[in-house]
């Protein structure tokens, strides 16, 4: 046997699983005439809130 057949070969990559699109979902949707909202996401809490300017911000 030479040597290349008694070498390991790696297992081809297991096929990439297709990614579902991301959801469009308008922040007044999220907020419903709120100025912040808080998330939680496992353990944590997040707070996502409008400013002063109309932006957004996300803060644990």
């Amino acid at each position: 046997m030479s040597e290349q057949e008694n070498t390991e070969r790696p297992s081809p990559a297991p096929a990439p699983q297709k990614e579902i699109p991301a959801e469009v979902i308008g922040s007044d949707t999220i907020l419903q005439g709120r100025s912040e909202v808080l998330i939680q996401h496992g353990e944590t809490t997040y707070r996502l809130r409008i400013t002063q300017n109309g932006k957004l911000i996300l803060c644990k």
